[in-house]
């Protein structure tokens, strides 16, 4: 009778230890997720806390860049470009080319951002039948372009998204653009912020020293020295970037926030379910512990 309630232990023995290595398992998991929980939240929180600090650069920004849009209403150097545009078939040559600046950052976890500039980059790369140079800034939008169209990309800047962008950084990049040569067609590709939880693609497009000096309004400012109005075009550029930076800043700590309020919504979802499923397991644990010893101790008799 002995060995006969031995062997029924043994036969116990297996599914028990499978059942204190799926409630270990279980336990594990559930652990992981918690901690998992509070990191989501932690940059939720943070994230939250920077948000209103770029907001306030992205307002700063906007200040400037209504004042040079009023300077271009009443030069009207789109007047020159369309012009332009008219003769383009007799004055543009194949070494015309667009550039195309893109505007991203380094830093992930912050949902569909920089896929979908990306995206939009390369839809304008594909208009252009390639007859484009591109600049990224970001490594995020530097990785994704690279990939595609890597004999595009002509120049690279990273370091950048940590904090609000500030017109002294911008200076630095527009100098370094400046090295490229000079282009017919500026293009800044940005994400405009146009609420806490909804952004989309945009452009700034600058216009050239030349189409400033030809302006039929220009006259107004008395800018007869062609220096002034190449200094105006690179102050337009900067300008204009910096603009697409501050917005693609509060475009991004945006879709953080929002992207790690889902990741913690969901976080707590799986902790609900695996703490369910924890309580089952151990309780069925514990009510198979209980047959074996009923089991073990009827077989002794």
């Amino acid at each position: 009778m002995f060995r006969l309630g031995a062997k029924q232990i043994a036969r116990a023995a297996a599914p028990q230890a499978r059942n204190y290595a799926t409630l270990r398992e279980i336990e594990m998991r559930l652990k992981s997720i918690k901690n998992i929980e509070k990191i989501t939240n932690t940059m939720k929180i943070v994230a939250s806390t920077r948000l209103n600090k770029a907001q306030r650069a992205m307002q700063a920004s906007r200040v400037f860049n209504e004042s040079e849009a009023e300077f271009n209403k009443n030069a009207d150097p789109a007047k020159t470009e369309e012009l332009k545009e008219e003769g383009a078939e007799a004055a543009t040559t194949p070494e015309d080319k667009t550039l195309l600046i893109v505007v991203s950052s380094d830093k992930g976890l912050c949902g569909s951002i920089h896929s979908q500039i990306s995206k939009s980059a390369r839809k304008r790369a594909q208009a252009l039948n390639g007859n484009v140079d591109i600049v990224a800034i970001g490594d995020k939008v530097k990785a994704q372009l690279t990939r595609t169209h890597g004999d595009n990309v002509k120049l690279a800047f990273n370091g950048v998204g940590k904090e609000a962008p500030n017109f002294t950084e911008v200076a630095l990049i527009v100098d370094e653009i400046s090295k490229l040569g000079k282009y017919e067609n500026v293009e800044i590709l940005y994400n405009k912020f146009v609420s806490g939880v909804s952004f989309e693609p945009s452009t700034f497009s600058i216009f050239t020293s030349d189409a400033i000096a030809n302006a039929p309004g220009i006259n107004k400012y008395e800018l007869e020295n062609e220096e002034i109005t190449k200094d105006l075009s690179e102050f337009s550029l900067a300008n204009n970037l910096l603009t697409a930076m501050a917005e693609g800043y509060a475009s991004e700590i945006s879709a953080r926030r929002n992207a790690m309020d889902n990741a913690s919504k969901n976080a707590g979802d799986m902790i609900n379910s695996y703490s369910i499923l924890y309580n089952r397991t151990r309780q069925a644990v514990i009510t198979n512990e209980l047959v074996d010893i009923i089991t073990g101790a009827s077989s002794l008799d």
